[in-house]
């Protein structure tokens, strides 16, 4: 068994009076040290409800600063951190509940009734936080916390492979699997996010991704706090709020998915907005548009795309800021706790340049799905090679570039289309600001593609004349067969366009 030091507890040691969080809507800051004596008295306080090493314990909150708190109270007890995704119904998180076995649920004032109903069906205690109201039969954290003390909890140690947090994956169908995060993961993850960015205790971020998402505890909370740095933390994601804290000098080090960075250059300030206080700016949960990069670009900003997984940790690639302009739509090279490989249909490893299903180790990558050893069994292959199920091409520089997800390639014609490719090239079309593309079934070609698209503000798409323009550019069986104008696209909490939604849109609309 291999330990690591209790995270708040060693911060707190090193840097006790420096600030950690910095709560946005009330201005509430919490040091270090302040951070890891609340953290020992709500684990001595958890520990006197029956909560026992082991035991799960969900949160259902927006993002807050005791979430940490919570997450590093978690880590002293040895008890495995559920957060819940207050997005969903109750009735979408009681099997996740149920997955988990949850003994307890802490919410916030905002899911204090998804909260309450949940304990009702589940006969769950509930605590809430202190701006919430306590349900039947629940109490405060802070009438938790009343006489636990503050004194060190635990011997300062922790299992570094045993699990901590569990995260639902957003899938398709059927119960989401809970993949297992660990300490182990978090140092990995540390590692690689500051070596690409050179993250430093001077730094400053912004948290806004929500905490149910690898995201928004691991890009880049976790690792900052762990460096000594402080995370400004805001609700949920506000455009003006996070674009007047960037302009402001506030903001050091950012991290956003393609959705964010697109909704902060439609702000009306930011042509105008300041980002010289800016040292790094990283994107991940799909590869940002070659055109929302130049846009950035001729501010004199560089925003470099990055790939991993809720099941890596997450960070696995980062591009370097110094050849991300050059190689546009690259996620750079891996991190250096992270070992890949690309891997043909035919089972053969690529060497040099090539194309092939990305597979990951290292130790960043999660032990397996919580109580699932099935899905675990069928995640990896021999060696300790985690599928991916993307493919991926590495170029002659070795850097590396996803192509799509295997799932969402179609056959046309008896050829392969890989709907990224269609979406790269409409994005670079004048009048639209995003594109997707599935591919749908179809008597004559087998499958075909079907394009949702977004257009830039005040313009109008001429469907027409647009797929005349992809003809130019594209394969004929690569030209979408129909082109549907939205104002928006259905999307999971991450950013990442819920194609299944889509297709099934394009199901009932062909009845």
């Amino acid at each position: 068994m291999i330990h690591v030091t209790d995270m708040a507890a060693k911060r707190a040691e090193l840097t006790p009076e420096k600030i950690a969080f910095r709560d946005h809507e009330t201005g509430v800051v919490l040091s270090f040290s302040e951070v890891d004596r609340r953290a020992n008295r709500i684990a001595r306080g958890l520990s006197a409800r029956g909560c026992l090493a082991g035991d799960r314990i969900a949160v259902l909150c927006h993002n807050h600063p005791d979430f940490f708190v919570l997450l590093f109270a978690a880590q002293k007890a040895s008890l495995i951190l559920l957060p819940l995704n207050w997005r969903q119904p109750a009735a979408e998180l009681e099997p996740v509940l149920v997955e988990a076995g949850a003994r307890l649920l802490l919410h916030d004032a905002a899911t204090a009734g998804t909260a309450a109903g949940l304990a009702s069906a589940l006969a769950l205690e509930t605590i809430g936080f202190a701006d919430a109201v306590p349900g039947e039969g629940g109490v405060l954290l802070e009438a938790l916390l009343e006489g636990a003390g503050d004194e060190a909890f635990g011997d300062g140690r922790v299992d570094a492979g045993a699990p901590w947090y569990l995260l639902a994956t957003s899938g398709t169908t059927g119960t989401p699997k809970l993949v297992i995060q660990t300490a182990a993961m978090a140092w990995a993850n540390a590692v690689n996010y500051a070596q690409a960015t050179g993250l430093l205790a001077s730094d400053t971020g912004v948290n806004y991704l929500p905490l149910f998402h690898t995201a928004g505890i691991n890009l880049f909370a976790l690792p900052l706090f762990l460096a000594g740095g402080e995370t400004i933390v805001l609700r949920k994601f506000d455009a003006p709020a996070v674009l007047k804290l960037i302009a402001g000098g506030a903001v050091t080090a950012f991290f956003g998915v393609p959705a964010i960075y697109q909704a902060l250059a439609l702000e009306p300030g930011f042509a105008n907005a300041d980002f010289s206080a800016l040292r790094s700016l990283g994107c991940g949960g799909a590869p940002m548009p070659a055109p929302l990069l130049e846009t950035y670009l001729r501010r004199g900003v560089t925003v470099c795309n990055g790939m991993g997984m809720t099941e890596t940790g997450p960070t696995v690639f980062l591009a370097d800021p110094g050849r991300a302009a050059e190689k546009i739509g690259s996620v750079g090279k891996a991190q250096i706790l992270a070992e890949v490989r690309l891997v043909t249909a035919g089972g053969s490893v690529v060497e040099g340049a090539g194309e092939g299903e990305l597979q990951i180790r290292g130790s960043g990558v999660t032990p397996g799905y919580y109580g699932n050893p099935e899905a675990t069994r069928a995640a990896f292959v021999d060696g300790g090679w985690l599928r991916s199920g993307d493919v991926a091409r590495r170029d002659g520089d070795g850097y590396y570039y996803i192509v799509d997800r295997i799932k969402d390639m179609y056959i046309s014609g008896g050829e392969n289309v890989y709907p990224a490719e269609v979406e790269r090239v409409l994005v670079t079309h004048a009048d639209i600001l995003d594109a997707v593309v599935v591919g749908v079934p179809d008597e004559k070609w087998g499958e075909v593609g079907a394009a949702y698209l977004i257009p830039r503000p005040g313009a109008e798409v001429d469907t027409t004349m647009l797929l005349a323009w992809c003809r130019q550019r594209l394969a004929g069986y690569k030209v979408p067969r129909s082109v549907t104008i939205v104002a928006d696209l259905p999307r999971t909490a991450a950013g990442k366009v819920q194609k299944h939604v889509l297709k099934s849109m394009h199901e009932e609309g062909a009845r």
